[in-house]
């Protein structure tokens, strides 16, 4: 994406304002930058969370931040597929939407349990 571009979505997004792309070859590259993103920035994760995360309760708050994240998200999607029902947009979308609600429900789901264990492993270990 050139920069130009990237700097005028990221000076409109504190102002609600998000651009929406027509053309799949967009979408794509913006997907591959994410995910490029994304996986250069879990190095580093996965460095910290190896220096620091040496027992059940130091991972909690993290896991706990993420379930966090992960359901207001899914709340969010869940708005937004209401209002692609209520507008009668096309059945592919409803469906990707539907997939993706589920999904992020079960996500939310794991994670929980995910805290509960480390609680439990906790107490076990005393």
């Amino acid at each position: 994406m050139p920069l130009i571009r990237r700097f005028i979505d990221a000076a409109a997004v504190p102002f609600g304002w998000r651009r929406a792309y027509g053309d799949t070859t967009e979408i794509d590259a913006l997907l591959t930058e994410q995910t490029e993103t994304a996986y250069t920035e879990a190095a580093t994760h996965a460095a910290l969370a190896t220096a620091k995360n040496h027992n059940a309760l130091i991972v909690q708050p993290g896991v706990l931040d993420a379930r966090g994240r992960i359901l207001a998200d899914v709340l969010y999607l869940e708005g937004v597929l209401t209002g692609a029902r209520n507008r009668g947009l096309p059945p592919e979308l409803i469906e990707r939407l539907e997939d993706a609600v589920d999904h992020g429900h079960e996500m939310a789901a794991l994670l929980a349990d995910t805290v509960r264990t480390t609680a439990a492993v906790h107490t076990a270990g005393h």
